[in-house]
């Protein structure tokens, strides 16, 4: 296990992009990713990716590398263009937060709105057809 500001991270979202680099590009510029490591081949292209936000971290890499990523994970393109999964992200500045994803161009599909469980939340579509979902409903604070 590894702890990043004081809370424990147990858990690490993996996804696959076609164009690896832009998509850290587009995530960091984006959303406010921090690249945490980033390899590359001997090509300069990404191999693997870790990007951090908060206390959470995802991983990325190109299709077609890694034998995890051949056998299990697919693209939302290659699936009809839903998603196997989705990343919910907690945000403490939301306005700031939407602010940055709309003057970056992100493809908001669920506009900012109040949710049932507490909070606020907006959803939106990557390049590549990722859901990312950003609130500030967070369940730590009730545990």
């Amino acid at each position: 296990m590894s702890s990043q500001s004081g809370k424990t991270v147990t858990m690490i979202t993996t996804m696959l992009y076609r164009d690896a680099d832009a998509a850290v590009n587009y995530l960091s510029k984006t959303f406010g990713f921090d690249p945490h490591a980033v390899y590359r081949g001997d090509d300069g292209k990404v191999v693997h990716a870790e990007l951090t936000f908060g206390n959470g971290m995802i991983m990325l890499g190109p299709v077609g590398k890694g034998e995890f990523g051949k056998r299990f994970l697919t693209m939302p393109n290659d699936a009809g263009g839903r998603c196997t999964h989705s990343v919910y992200v907690i945000v403490r500045d939301m306005d700031a937060h939407h602010a940055r994803s709309v003057a970056a161009g992100a493809d908001i599909v669920m506009s900012l709105r109040e949710v049932a469980e507490g909070g606020r939340n907006y959803s939106v579509r990557d390049p590549e057809g990722h859901v990312w979902s950003f609130g500030t409903y967070d369940p730590w604070e009730r545990a």
